[in-house]
């Protein structure tokens, strides 16, 4: 046990730390041995390292032969490991004999020391023991413990290390061997509510047991082993002379909070009583309190639990879950994912390296009835993400990863004790080269609180991903009508909006000539806006509009109801359909609008790079520009069609049409890619022919593409940014009500600033659409 002790010249005092105070043990020692062992400084330890190097002294049982007992003096000795030398000397001295032993310590391995003395008994060869896991950045120690040098009770020694800076101690050996030692006669009373203890030393004629001093000390610890009970409380004195009770206060209610009540005198043998083993009230939410979870290792591959009462004490079960909005304490448990612990002291150590370390996946330690969530990965820590969304008639679950992997789902019904599988499980594999993907999982059933559980299968990780859509925790009820209200109010207010702007709109604008909408990309990021500007130009502007999409269905059943030039894409081919609208739209005085996209730039070059290795000395547009085309002509452009319908270009595309507004949304289709090259083509055709454009013009969506994507050989062409330019488009179209202008327009520009008013109008009409299709493009394929 760690005291102070004075020396003949002035009086030093050597500060020891409360985690080294060693209580005396009936330990027996035959032989004399030194072990080495590492140690990590945490946070939230009651020692202080910048206090390195340590030593402390203890009387330990000393047996040299069977049934004898014997006194020794067993030295403990801390120093950092990066401190040590290579060699180490203790250096021990009973004063009142001048008995002097020296021990040398040296190393010869990395892992192995060698201990010598000029007694035989004293020497030998020691391993190391050292850490397998440790956190980056702690200070790794050494702890030193030599059993030890033989001495007598009561006899006092000196004991000094050879270390920087130098440690010394003097200390009276106590009387172990015999079991004479008085103790405190007390009583203890609790008050777990007030986390309070109470100590009434006993006094009077019945105590027959003469004490060496009338005093006692108390202290409350926390029992980490049968010998040992780390620091609590400070020491308090009990002067029975004076007082004979004390009370005690502590922090947290646990089952290792314990009070050792002993005499003052040097050595004295104490009494320990833990009151709190068999509460129940030690169960409770105080063990959490004064726990920490830490990860730590290369990538977080452990995890450690720690509290202040050993893991022998508590040993809680650990287990995944899912936490599905952060910084909230409800998660879901996650079936069958019991993490496997290993005690090391008294933490408990967990292997989370091949667990899921996803944001949202934590770990909930559960004791007796109460438990306790940590969330302890960080975002980036994960190499994939999942996000699930509404497909027809099924819920499609969205991957990406940065790793070649497989992945498995499926549906799962929430509850409250977990997510209950139901189904199949869906797979799928990612490649190399591959960083998204999808799963569609079939809806063959439908209830409250359906989710898809997504997981990592190869490499295989362990913990599942909860994905559930927004409305699987509602209250349908009440939300039901709140929303119905809502919808009814807003209908009836966009009505009344939407009646005197698009009577306006109408009124002053208006597109009499039709306008061919040429797609060039079949990605829903460029569809959705391009369907958002038709809608506008249909809908607000009354313009004739036409498009490969919207005529794929033919016979006006769709939405191609607006094409008004006979057959569909279906019956003639995506070419000959082009050429034929091409003609159509110019004899009218229309435009042709090829709306450009990031994609459509390598498909410019690929198609130029094609129409000069021909080298055919004009282009199909020029010829049926000048319609010069002949029977031969139109066999050609028949076994085109039939090469393409049997290329799989004649293919169906489901539509749908929403409201009044002629807001229509389409797939992505196979004949985008025949109807652009064709469409430049005519556009060749035209520069090639008169050096202009000729009811050409080029629209990108800002955001989505740019004007350097655009070749420099068409930048002649006019171009059009949108919504940006959106009323520079309308006049190009011819939208402009120029009879109405012309006879108001002589009295005041009123007519004028109106127009440009309602171009904007529309431009912000435009904007609103383009996200609407953005954002809510799965919204509403689910709710049609």
């Amino acid at each position: 046990m760690f005291m102070m002790s004075c020396g003949n010249g002035p009086a030093r005092a050597v500060l020891m730390l409360f985690l080294l105070l060693l209580l005396h043990a009936a330990e027996e020692i035959t032989r004399a041995e030194l072990t080495v062992t590492e140690i990590q400084h945490q946070n939230g330890s009651t020692w202080n390292p910048e206090s390195l190097p340590q030593l402390s002294l203890s009387t330990f049982r000393f047996s040299p032969t069977q049934g004898s007992c014997s006194a020794c003096v067993r030295v403990r000795f801390r120093m950092k490991a990066a401190a040590f030398t290579g060699t180490l000397t203790i250096t021990y001295l009973e004063l009142s004999t001048s008995t002097r032993r020296i021990i040398s310590i040296k190393k010869v391995k990395n892992h192995t020391l060698q201990w010598r003395s000029q007694i035989p008994s004293m020497r030998g060869r020691t391993k190391i023991k050292r850490l397998h896991l440790h956190n980056i950045g702690h200070q790794i120690l050494w702890e030193l413990v030599y059993d030890c040098f033989p001495a007598d009770a009561g006899r006092h020694v000196h004991v000094s290390l050879s270390s920087k800076p130098h440690r010394e101690d003097r200390y009276i050996v106590q009387d172990i061997c015999p079991d004479s030692d008085p103790v405190p006669e007390f009583d203890l009373s609790v008050d777990e509510l007030a986390r309070s203890l109470t100590v009434t030393i006993a006094t009077g004629d019945h105590i027959h047991q003469p004490a060496r001093s009338p005093d006692v000390h108390t202290r409350l610890c926390y029992r980490q082993t049968d010998s040992e009970c780390s620091n609590l409380s400070r020491l308090i004195t009990i002067g029975t002379n004076q007082a004979s009770s004390v009370t005690l206060k502590f922090p947290y209610l646990l089952r290792c909070v314990c009070v050792q009540v002993y005499y003052t005198h040097l050595d004295a043998r104490r009494t320990t009583v833990c009151p709190f083993v068999n509460s129940s009230l030690a169960e409770g939410r105080d063990v959490w309190r004064s726990s920490s979870v830490t990860l730590y290792g290369e990538l977080g591959s452990s995890l450690a639990w720690s509290s202040l009462c050993p893991a022998a004490y508590l040993k809680p079960s650990a287990s995944l879950c899912w936490q599905h909005q952060r910084n909230t304490s409800h998660c879901t448990p996650i079936l069958n994912s019991t993490l496997e612990n290993i005690v090391e002291k008294k933490d408990l150590k967990y292997n989370v390296s091949a667990v899921d370390k996803h944001p949202q996946m934590c770990v909930q330690f559960s004791f007796r009835s109460s438990f306790d969530v940590h969330c302890p990965f960080l975002p980036g820590m994960s190499k994939w993400e999942a996000y699930v969304g509404p497909g027809s008639q099924s819920l499609r679950v969205y991957l990406t990863s940065n790793i070649p992997a497989s992945f498995a789902a499926q549906l799962c019904v929430w509850k409250e004790k977990g997510c209950v599988s139901r189904g199949a499980i869906y797979l799928v594999n990612m490649g190399e080269g591959t960083r998204e993907t999808q799963l569609n999982l079939p809806l063959s059933f439908l209830t409250d609180g359906l989710c898809v559980q997504v997981w990592r299968s190869d490499p295989p990780q362990y913990g599942r991903r909860l994905l559930c859509p927004d409305y699987s925790h509602r209250r349908w009820g009440l939300y039901a009508v709140a929303a119905l209200t809502l919808l009814v109010t807003v209908a009836m207010l966009g009505r009344l909006i939407h009646y005197v702007t698009k009577n306006g709109v109408t009124g002053w604008l208006f597109i009499q000539r039709p306008v061919l909408l040429v797609c060039s990309s079949e990605q829903s990021a460029h569809v959705s806006p391009v369907c958002a500007l038709a809608s506008i130009l249909q809908g607000e502007l009354c313009a004739e509009v036409r498009m490969a999409l919207w005529a794929q269905i033919s016979n006006g059943v769709g939405p191609g109801a607006v094409e008004r030039s006979g057959a569909g894409v279906a019956e003639l081919g995506p070419v000959p359909w082009l050429y034929g609208q091409w003609e159509a739209v110019r004899e009218a005085g229309g435009r042709v609008l090829i709306i450009w996209s990031p994609e459509a730039k390598e498909s410019y070059r690929s198609w130029r790079e094609e129409r000069d290795g021909k080298k055919t000395g004009g282009s199909k547009g020029e010829e049926m520009r000048q319609g010069k085309m002949g029977g031969e002509d139109m066999e050609g452009l028949e076994k085109t069609r039939e090469k393409l319908e049997q290329a799989g270009m004649k293919k169906g595309v489901g539509w749908k049409e929403e409201g009044r507004s002629g807001e229509v949304e389409l797939e992505p289709s196979s004949v985008t890619g025949p109807v652009f090259r064709a469409a430049l083509s005519c556009l060749q055709g035209a520069l090639q022919g008169t050096g202009k454009s000729q009811g050409f013009a080029l629209v990108y969506f800002q955001d989505l593409c740019h004007s350097r994507d655009i070749p420099k050989d068409l930048r002649g062409v006019p171009r059009y940014c949108l919504p940006r330019d959106f009323g520079g488009l309308i006049r190009e179209l011819g939208g402009t009500a120029r009879g109405r202008n012309n006879v108001i327009g002589s009295w005041h520009c009123w007519p004028r600033l109106l127009s440009k008013t309602l171009s904007l109008w529309l431009a912000r009409r435009l904007t609103h659409k383009m996200s609407c299709h953005g954002r809510a493009h799965r919204e509403r394929r689910v709710q049609n």
